[in-house]
Order: C-alpha cells, then structure tokens, then sequence
C-alpha cells in the first residue's frame, strides 16, 4: 500500500510503498477514503526536518546529551552510524482519517466491517491507504457526513477539548486568538453552544471568516482591547483560548490583559509559555492547559488496550469528544465546506503540503488528501528497489512483489541439512534490533531476505539501511519463504511464543530475544515443537560476552558448590512503559530479570535450580508498585546458591551489571561487561594470584555479535543450537516461576512440567 511520509533528516515528503498494517485484536482496519493535513501541527514538523543539524541539537538539547552518552558508552563509530539511521528514517505524517472498515479485531464489539468510521491518533490515522487503529479511537461516522468533512474529526475534537476546559456558560464572552483551523472549529462550536465569540487574528480573511460565524472579528494589529472592552461593557472577556500557533509571546501576553478577573485562560495551540506575572496574578487568572482531545490521551490503558472510563465520572472521553463533533457536523452546526482550502488526491501529497510553507495567496486551512473508493489488495512482499513510488515506479513496485515471490520458492527447507550462507528473515525491528541485531548481522555478513514489522515504515527503514531484500506484510509470510532459512523474533515480548512455535512449525531455524514466553502454557507449548524442528536460541548473550568466558574457564577448574551474585542497576523505565505490562512485556523480571537468572545458572555449571524465591521492594512509590526493585535467590541441586538484586533506584555513574562467583577459595569478578578479574590462590604458600581481562578500548561487550556468529554457524552446519535446548527451557521456567513466586509470596519448586519431562526423556536417549 501507499503511505506518505517525511524524511526526517531532509524533512522531504515522499508517497511510499510499504506493507499494510496487520489486524491485530483490539482495533479494525480501515480503507482510507479521506485524511486532513494539520496545518500547524505538520508545519512545524516539516520545518524541524528541513533544518540543519545543528539547528536540529540546538532546538532538542535533550537528545544531544543522549548523543554524547552513547558516544561515551558505545564509542564514536557505533554512536554515529546510530544518529545518521536516525536522519535518513522515515516518519509518518497525519492523525486524521476517515473511511470504511475492512476487518474488526477480537474484542471490538461496537464496530462492524463495512461501517463508515472517523480515526484519531498519531502512528494510527495517518495519511495511508489504509490504516489500523484501536478502538478506542474510531467511531462511527452519521450517514449525511461526507468522508471530506468526517477526516476532520481529531482536529473538532481538539477544539471541543479546549472549549470544555474554559467552562463557558450561557451568555459568557469567551475571546479566541490565533484563527487557523483550530480556532475556526473553536468560534463555530462556542456560536452554537450560545456563546458570544471575540475573534483575533493577525489575517483579515481568517478574521473575516469568523465573522460569518457569528463572531465579533479583531484584527490583532488594530485597538484590539478597545474592542474587548467594547464587547464586553469594559468588563474583559470571561475566557480566552490560545489557538495560535507561533513563536511570538504576543497571544499568552494578551490574554492577561483581555481576560476578566477571575477569568480562565486556556492553553490549546503551541505558544512560548513566558507568562507575565502582574495580570495573571492581580486578577487571580486561572491559566489552563487542554491536552489534545480529552481524558484518554497519553494513556495506553485506554487508547491501546480499550479500556473505557466510566460515564458517571467521565462524561467526555476522547472517543465521546469524536463522536460529539461528528453529530454537530451532521446538525448544520459546524460547517466545514468553508474552511476547506485544499483538497487532492493522496499521490499529490508533496504538493499538498508545500502549500504549508507558501507565502503566495491565502494561508491553508483545512488541506484534505482524498482515496480512491476502490484500492488493490496490498501485496505480502514489496521488494526494496521499488519502495518508494511516484507514477510509474509505483506500479512497477506492484509487479515485482509476484516476481519476488515466484524466485523465493527455490528449494525445501530440510531440517538439519548444511545451508551455506543462510538466508535470514526477521520480524520486528524496534531501537534494539535496529541498534544492536541488525548491525552485527550486517557485520557477519548476515544474508538479509525479508523484514515485517507491525507499522510498515518501520519494515521499510530497516529494510532499506541494512539492505533486506523486501518488506513482509507478517510473520506468515517470512515463514513460508523457502528461502529464509532462520526466522529472528524481536517483537513485543508477547507475540515471542507464538511465532516462534510458527517459525518452527515451519522448518525454519529460530532465533528469539528473550524471554521466550510470558507464561508456562506458552512456554510447553515451544517445547513441543522445539523437540523435532531446527535450532532455537535465545538472546541470552551474555553467556557469550568475553568477559564470562574468561571466567567460565577458571571455574571450570574449582570443585564444589558456588556462590553467585548478580547486581543489575537497571535504571527506571516510563511507568506506562509496555515492558512493565504483565500482557505484552511480562515485567521486567520477566522481560529482562531472565538475562540474568540464565547467566547465573550458566555460570553455576551443570547443577540444576530445585526452587527459587523472589521478594520486591515494598511500600507506596511507582517502584514498588511497578515490580522492579526485585531480589531472586536460586538454589541448586549441588548446594550452589545464586542472587540477583535488580533495582532501578540506582546512580547511572555507578556502573550497570556487577557479577561475583565465589568457590573453592577463588572469586571471579565481572564489572559492566568491561573488565574481568579472577582471584584465587598462588603458587606459595598463602600467596594470591590476580588475573584480569579488559576489553579492547575499554568498549563494553555483551556478547551479542559472538552469540549470532555461533547462531548463524549451527543454522549453515545443520547444527544444534549454541544454548542447548534443555537450557533454554529451564532459564525460562526458573524465571517464570520467579515471576510467581513473587505475585504468591511464597518459594516455589521447578519441577518440570509434562512436555519439559518428555524432552528431557528424548535427550537422555539421544
């Protein structure tokens, strides 16, 4: 499909071919039939990307630092190959639609297939063929509303959400500043709620057409306060909202002089906040923020998972602010057909948005791209060179995906069998696929066949800078190419389970980044089919990282049992992070916890964990309350006895990991992965000899790029896996009993489960 999108570096606009979006539980796909360019909103961005870049690091400060943390942590190399991905990435534009449901998600009951819907929400409406949206930010668009006039709905929301926090009442005079859509939509829903409107701005047209509306029109280079006081018997306006969109002070500093004491002043457009402190505090003014289109934004329990907010507590939501306007609209009370400026075809989108930045003629209002009522299908395999289409490479982009797919289907993939140069698909490419797995299978000279990500501009930015072949619409379709002969996972960690039990099911050889399940029914579930299939790994890198194997050959030495300690400062994440969701992320004992329970376990040898206890840190704050400040202890079949305390109320200066291995009168000592020390007695008697390990540089390594090298070398020589399996399934049933044993509060055994004893029965006879 066709989606218009910007380079972020160039901020040049282009119509693009990537793969339409999957339907996913939870939302519905929509066949676009109109979307609205916003004009501030997508100015600014444009203007961002068109900057150079160090007018770029002087306008985001905050990314610069983390530029120069990653040159200190990473090196200058890796730091900017990372920062040039970055500018040559793709974003997509828009968060207004409207069109035709196609197919409906499980757990959306309220929205049928073939229904007229209006969509809101950056990375979901976008300007697309078509798009995917949850549910939560869709509603059903009346039969007398046109799709031109529907696409308008997020921005009549934003409006409606403004108006709502100035709390206007009948007869109140209530001042608009800054006339460009926003307001335009503010003046006509205040004029029909019954409130006397004062109209500012800087353009006599956009003053003009406020007037038509109803509304008394200032020209802000005129006696504007003059005529405040006029309108209002000299009392000054009740409320004011700040629509603008400039860099000028100008709108927050009238306002304080045109609202009324006691009045509200409500922040709905981008304004620098300076606000002056006499009138604001002489009349007691109540400075008020409206955050986009109503209580929901920002929040992924509601937007992303649907959950709702009752209607006794909350009478206008997002959804319900949509809907509202989409019923005005239908009413006669809100008339878009003036405030449409522009409209064209999608395939015209760079001249669309070039009228943004034109000072020839009026300024845009409403600029609307229209879709066809009738589109192809979308292909499952877009091949690279004919990503991005204008005219005629479009439809040669369209021809190629079949050829791609008829030259794929070469051979059968036979389990076990040598692959010289295996063929590599992958699914997901999020910043640390993008950071750390794409790159060293670059530098391993990784043979890249085919990317599918959940939003297809990301598909198309790997795809492009690492050179895969072709953007995948899905998993499905990675896994039946025969010439992909190892499937990498690196999606949200809930789809883990699922696809690689597809992956393998297919013959093809898996490479999954932890955890591999989030539940232990999954977890069987991969064991089932792991017993009879290629190999399956899992990013446990750290067992490979230099470091542990300089010490993991010392200990190798020592006789009897080990102490493990393991300090992980993992540093706080967002509290609305999807890794701290037990459904998509597991938690981040789960998600993250299990890297460091399998290097204890590895680093303990071949004794098995009998039982395992997880406590977390108590009290009221977030960190308690988000699980990860969490102390694990294992313990082992061979009387050796492993910790690990993950906390994320750490300094950064203080270093990440620490890890100590005590036995047999030696200590080994790993620190960030940096260096390694091993203590343990001389040659004389009561003498200590010290040997160490430094990483080349001082760079710190993980062992990422030596767990591929040894993944990609099983696959090419019908090998097993470089984790055997057994391993793999018993870091992650010690971890996810660790997860229960910290919601039970209880120790809990790691016994085996029915399919894990059925694999251990097949290696024993192996």
């Amino acid at each position: 499909m066709k989606q218009v999108l910007q380079v972020l570096g160039t901020g040049e606009i282009k119509v693009v071919d990537v793969p339409a979006p999957v339907l996913r539980p939870g939302g519905v796909l929509v066949r676009n039939r109109a979307s609205v360019i916003s004009v501030g909103t997508d100015r600014t961005q444009i203007d961002f990307g068109r900057k150079s870049l160090v007018a770029k690091a002087k306008e985001r400060p905050e990314q610069v630092k983390q530029v120069l943390q990653s040159m200190a942590r990473d090196g200058v190399a890796a730091t900017r190959a990372r920062v040039r991905r970055k500018l040559d990435s793709h974003v997509a534009l828009g968060y207004s639609c409207a069109g035709v449901v196609e197919a409906v998600g499980e757990g959306v009951d309220d929205i049928e297939v073939g229904m007229r819907v209006a969509c809101a929400g950056a990375g979901y409406a976008s300007h697309a063929e078509r798009v995917w949206v949850p549910k939560n930010l869709v509603v059903p668009v009346p039969d007398d509303v046109a799709f031109d006039h529907a696409a308008f709905a997020t921005m009549g929301a934003i409006a409606l959400h403004g108006i709502r926090q100035a709390e206007p009442a009948l007869g109140d005079v209530v001042a608009v500043v800054g006339l460009g859509l926003l307001g335009q939509l503010t003046v006509q829903m205040l004029v029909a709620a019954g409130v006397r409107v004062v109209a500012i701005d800087l353009d006599p047209q956009r003053v003009a057409l406020a007037r038509e509306s109803g509304a008394v029109g200032l020209l802000r280079s005129e006696a504007v306060e003059a005529g405040v006081a006029a309108a209002t018997g000299g009392l000054g306006v009740d409320a004011t909202l700040i629509c603008a969109a400039t860099s000028s002070e100008d709108p927050i500093r009238l306002s304080g002089r045109i609202t009324r004491d006691r009045g509200r002043v409500v922040l709905v457009g981008a304004v620098p906040m300076n606000v002056p402190r006499s009138p604001f505090y002489e009349k007691e003014i109540d400075l008020r923020f409206s955050r986009s289109y109503g209580p929901g934004r920002y929040d992924r329990s509601y937007e992303e998972q649907g959950n709702d907010y009752p209607i006794g507590y909350v009478r206008w939501t997002e959804r319900r602010n949509l809907a509202e306007f989409l019923r005005l609209v239908a009413a006669g009370s809100v008339r878009l057909d003036p405030l449409i400026t522009h409209a064209s075809g999608y395939e015209d989108a760079a001249a669309a948005y070039a009228t943004l930045r034109n000072s020839d003629g009026p300024a845009p209002l409403g600029v609307v791209l229209r879709y066809p009522e009738q589109m192809p299908p979308s292909s499952d395999r877009i091949p690279l060179h004919g990503a991005v289409a204008d005219g005629a490479a479009a439809g040669a982009g369209a021809t190629n995906a079949g050829s791609v797919r008829a030259s794929a289907a070469i051979r059968e993939p036979v389990a076990g069998s040598p692959r010289p140069d295996p063929g590599i698909g992958f699914v997901g490419a999020g910043s640390f696929a993008a950071d750390t797995l794409l790159p060293a299978l670059k530098q391993l000279g990784g043979r890249l066949v085919g990317v599918a990500t959940a939003r297809g501009v990301t598909a198309l930015d790997a795809g492009s800078h690492f050179g895969f072949r072709y953007l995948a619409a899905d998993a499905e379709t990675l896994a039946s190419d025969n010439d992909v002969d190892a499937l990498f996972i690196a999606t949200r960690h809930d789809e883990h389970a699922r696809l690689a039990a597809l992956a393998l099911h297919a013959g093809k050889a898996v490479f999954v980044e932890k955890p591999l399940a989030l539940d232990e029914p999954s977890l069987d579930e991969v064991i089932a089919v792991a017993q009879h299939a290629p190999p399956l790994m899992v990013g446990f890198n750290r067992r490979f990282a230099p470091a542990t194997l300089f010490v993991r050959e010392r200990l190798a030495r020592l006789p009897g049992a080990r102490v493990v300690s393991i300090r992980v400062n993992a540093g706080a994440l967002p509290a609305d992070s999807w890794a701290h969701d037990p459904a998509i992320g597991g938690g981040r004992l789960v998600g993250e916890g299990c890297h460091f329970i399998d290097l204890a376990m590895h680093l303990v040898g071949g004794a098995r964990v009998t039982d395992v206890h997880a406590v977390a840190l108590g009290g009221p704050d977030t960190a308690a309350r988000l699980k990860d400040n969490v102390n694990v202890t294992l313990r082992f079949d061979d009387g050796s006895l492993a910790t690990i305390l993950y906390t994320s109320k750490g300094s950064a200066s203080a270093g990440k990991e620490r890890v100590e291995v005590h036995a047999a009168g030696a200590t080994a000592i790993i620190d960030d992965f940096r260096t390694a020390e091993f203590h343990a007695a001389g040659s004389g008697s009561g003498s200590q000899r010290v040997e160490r390990w430094k990483a080349k540089g001082g760079k710190q390594d993980k062992g990422h790029v030596e767990q591929l090298r040894r993944f990609l070398a099983a696959v090419r020589d019908g090998t097993t896996s470089p984790i055997p399996l057994q391993e793999l399934v018993d870091s992650s049933r010690v971890t996810l009993r660790a997860a229960a044993s910290l919601r039970a509060g209880t120790t809990m055994n790691t016994s085996a489960s029915t399919s894990e004893r059925r694999l251990e029965a097949v290696e024993a006879t192996s």
